[in-house]
């Protein structure tokens, strides 16, 4: 797969909290809770939305979060994964968001959300460069680091594809 063509449009966040930590979600297989990974909130395009559109919607119903200041896109990705059975591809956008509210309490999650999120956790940078836990996209950690120390990226950064 060379292309987004045909793949799922989604929108993901990068959400900093005042103290510059990154929300995540626990995510695992719906079948075997030992297969876990933790990602970024976010989700497929619904309907007309755009993608701002629908980072917005995605972090609101995963998280609760709705105070939030969306800031510039930051990477792009394809990817490529197993998920519940069968083969998702991905066109993903990731857009930078601040927000000072850190009380979670996610309210839309879908029937497959229920199935495979196990929760959510604010995470610091030290903590993501240490974890021996799968979090995607990978290389976040370095990514958050870069985007911490440097700010967001001029034009967005073209991460690699990931195929799992």
């Amino acid at each position: 797969m060379t292309s987004g063509a045909g793949a799922r449009r989604v929108a993901r966040v990068v959400l900093l909290d005042p103290d510059d930590r990154v929300l995540l979600l626990h995510g695992h297989e719906p079948d075997d809770p030992s297969d876990a990974w933790w990602f970024t909130p976010g989700g497929g395009l619904e309907g007309d939305e755009d993608r701002e559109q629908a980072a917005r919607r995605e972090l609101a119903e995963e998280t609760g979060i709705t105070d939030v200041e969306l800031g510039p896109l930051l990477w792009t990705r394809i990817c490529s994964f197993p998920f519940d059975g069968r083969r998702w591809d991905q066109d993903e956008w990731y857009y930078l968001a601040r927000t000072t509210q850190t009380d979670t309490a996610p309210q839309g999650l879908t029937d497959l959300e229920r199935r495979s999120v196990a929760g959510l956790r604010w995470w610091t940078s030290a903590e993501l460069l240490s974890t021996r836990e799968t979090v995607y996209p990978t290389g976040l950690a370095e990514l958050l680091r870069t985007l911490l120390d440097d700010g967001p990226p001029r034009d967005p950064l073209v991460l690699a594809p990931e195929i799992v």
